[in-house]
């Protein structure tokens, strides 16, 4: 009759009877019992270990005082700690670097693109010198009402916190220029709403402390990492090496025809470097007796004076009585208990001068020449946030603000405050970096994460 097993269960069976065949013709039982009989043979001629005694029968292991870090006076010696090793990223190399895109090798239409707005609204208005018109408080007032922030004015231009920011001055086109703590650099049309609107480079090997495009041809954009200030030259397509250095925190130009720049060091100094000199090395390097100089400003009327702030110090400079060392300063701005953070003069007049401490505060200086202060409290945020005159106003500054809903905010030099910028859908980070557009209504604010955030007129 018919078999109750399935086609499988026999197929499964008979692997296991051709599987027993196999192993007994192996005759597998005679080689383990003569594995067995040699085991114990060995076994009976070895002498028998003692039992080791019980955990609480054995006596308390003495340890050496060195390997318990203990100094022979008892104290303990502190832990010595090894530094993790840092990741291994590919340097940047000295000298000029082609303008390339950092996600692509090769020459990129798109790229292209956004290199030929940014030479073609340089070339038109490069010589645009008109007439700065200050505006009154109630005009001004008005001007800040009317900016808004909206989700398509939002970008990611660069991976990295935002170390520094610049603005193009063009009056047709908002061009804007981004530094991260990596080393690269976003450039962004913010008026081209599609994603090829930016595009990023990376000419740094660490953090862009600072920016600025050049007042007289803004086709250069000028950029400082701690261990160079370079160039970006959109005519030739390539970022220039002007100066290689060590410990670079800010600089500044001297003259209008930005040839000539003040930098300030972390370690304390600052150097003078001229462009028009071959070679990539400092014109002076001056000791003006700062235990560190976060940044450096050159007053607005007369360029022979500039100002460096830095721990508690802020102070005032003639540059040409500058000398490698025992550097007295013109003025001394005395009361600051913590770190400075920075120190700019007014836009217009330069009579002013605003500077941010670690203590939250923001000091309004009059009159730098005569040393008076006056101190106007700021809300938290102080610590994390630039302080920055608008161009277009000789009385106001912006600040960021650790305030929630988050928001940037508009000060008059007497302490009062003139307008908050928010949009709770919109901005949910700490702007630290800010910048203003020297004649339009334009502010935009930079985020830890990358992100720039443009408030314009609609």
């Amino acid at each position: 009759g018919r078999s109750p097993l399935s086609a499988y269960e026999r197929k499964r069976l008979k692997n296991i009877t051709e599987n027993a065949k196999f192993f007994a013709a192996l005759q597998l039982h005679e080689v383990s019992a003569r594995l067995q009989q040699i085991t114990t043979k060995r076994q009976s001629s070895v002498t028998k270990r003692a039992k080791p005694k019980k955990a609480e029968e054995e006596p308390a292991r003495r340890r050496s005082m060195r390997l318990q870090r203990v100094e022979p006076t008892g104290i303990a010696t502190p832990e010595v700690f090894t530094q993790p090793i840092a990741e291994e990223y590919p340097q940047v190399p000295a000298g000029p670097l082609p303008m390339l895109p950092e996600d692509q090798m090769g020459d990129s239409k798109l790229t292209e693109d956004l290199l030929a707005v940014w030479m073609s609204i340089s070339e038109v208005e490069a010589n645009d010198e008109t007439e700065k018109q200050v505006p009154d408080m109630e005009r001004y007032q008005d001007s800040l009402d009317s900016m808004v922030l909206s989700e398509e004015n939002i970008r990611k231009v660069v991976k990295s916190r935002v170390c520094s920011m610049a603005i193009h001055p063009s009056e047709s086109i908002l061009f804007l220029a981004a530094g991260d703590k990596t080393g690269q650099i976003g450039l962004w049309n913010v008026d081209c709403r599609t994603e090829e609107g930016a595009h990023s480079f990376i000419p740094h090997n660490d953090a862009v402390n600072c920016m600025h495009f050049s007042p007289c041809n803004p086709a250069h954009l000028l950029s400082l990492s701690s261990e160079a200030l370079r160039c970006g030259d959109v005519s030739r397509a390539v970022f220039d090496e002007i100066y290689r250095g060590e410990e670079m925190s800010s600089f500044d130009f001297l003259e209008g025809g930005a040839s000539t720049a003040v930098v300030g060091q972390w370690n304390g100094g600052v150097v003078m470097v001229d462009r028009r000199t071959p070679g990539t090395s400092a014109e002076l390097s001056a000791d003006i007796g700062f235990r560190r100089t976060r940044t450096v400003h050159v007053h607005p009327v007369h360029k022979q004076y500039f100002m460096a702030a830095g721990s508690v110090d802020v102070a005032v400079y003639d540059v040409r009585y500058l000398k490698t060392s025992k550097n007295k300063p013109v003025s001394s701005l005395q009361g600051h208990t913590k770190s400075v953070a920075s120190a700019y003069f007014s836009p217009v007049t330069g009579h002013k001068v605003v500077t941010v401490c670690a203590d939250d505060k923001l000091s309004v200086l009059w009159s730098v020449w005569k040393r008076d202060f006056l101190s106007c409290p700021c809300t938290p945020g102080g610590r994390s946030s630039l302080a920055v005159w608008d161009p277009k106003q000789e009385e106001c500054f912006v600040v960021g603000s650790l305030v929630q809903p988050r928001r940037i905010e508009v000060f008059q030099d007497t302490g009062k405050l003139v307008h908050t910028l928010c949009n709770p859908d919109c901005l949910a980070s700490v702007c630290s970096i800010n910048v203003l557009h020297p004649s339009r209504n334009v502010l935009v604010g930079g985020n830890s994460s990358g992100r720039l955030h443009v408030f314009r007129e609609e």
